[in-house]
């Protein structure tokens, strides 16, 4: 039992990962263009202040409660999707980094962009590695330079390139500011495996969505 325990867990977490990103996935078909459109724009709104102000990923009351209402088009905090090809990864993104949200998915950190992409943008991603119950980011260590990864947020498809990996102490945060005329989404994990000390930083920017077949053509490159 013991053995099998990290092969049974882990698949019946892709299958939750999988049925949330579904749910998702219908509820967003239920909405009409205009509704879709006006949540974005709050969204964006969002951001342009977040530009405008000193980084705090510490949010007020009354900033939570704004923040939580974004984008949750299907009630269950489900904001959109991350699919990073080349290590095979397709998750469910969440509102916070509480860590019921960690063990099941990849969550967004409160205070920095919402990933709805746009200039003066920068949405940060968190995610576990090496849980025994889900694989998560347990691969993002193997991305390099020149991968790419896709965010789905409503209709909305972005493309990645990343262009910068680096490892940090977890108060080294001047990489994950809001830069002027950037469009960036860094992912963020543990490392090392099992020791925790340093976080790895996969940041890309914002490029030309891809046909599917350039996708396949891309991750296959650099594995």
């Amino acid at each position: 039992c013991l053995m099998l325990y990290p092969i049974v867990s882990n698949w019946w977490n892709s299958r939750h990962q999988t049925r949330a990103i579904s749910q998702y996935v219908e509820m967003v078909e239920n909405v009409s263009a205009e509704e879709q459109e006006a949540m974005l724009a709050a969204a964006r709104a969002y951001n342009a202040r977040l530009a405008g102000e000193k980084t705090s990923f510490l949010l007020k009351e009354d900033q939570k409660l704004e923040y939580d209402a974004l984008l949750d088009v299907s009630g269950t905090g489900v904001m959109g999707r991350l699919r990073i090809p080349s290590i095979n990864v397709d998750l469910p993104i969440y509102h916070t980094v509480e860590e019921t949200v960690l063990q099941v998915g990849v969550g967004h950190i409160p205070g920095s962009s919402l990933p709805v992409g746009g200039a003066g943008t920068h949405s940060l991603l968190s995610g576990h590695r090496g849980l025994p119950s889900a694989r998560l980011f347990t691969d993002l260590n193997q991305m390099q330079a020149g991968d790419i990864f896709i965010l789905d947020v409503l209709s909305e498809t972005m493309t990645y390139q990343v262009d910068q990996v680096r490892i940090v102490l977890p108060e080294e945060v001047d990489e994950l500011s809001i830069q002027p005329g950037k469009d960036y989404v860094t992912l963020i994990t543990c490392t090392p495996y099992g020791i925790n000390t340093h976080r790895i930083l996969v940041r890309g920017h914002r490029i030309e969505n891809l046909s599917d077949t350039a996708v396949a053509v891309v991750s296959e490159a650099r594995r």
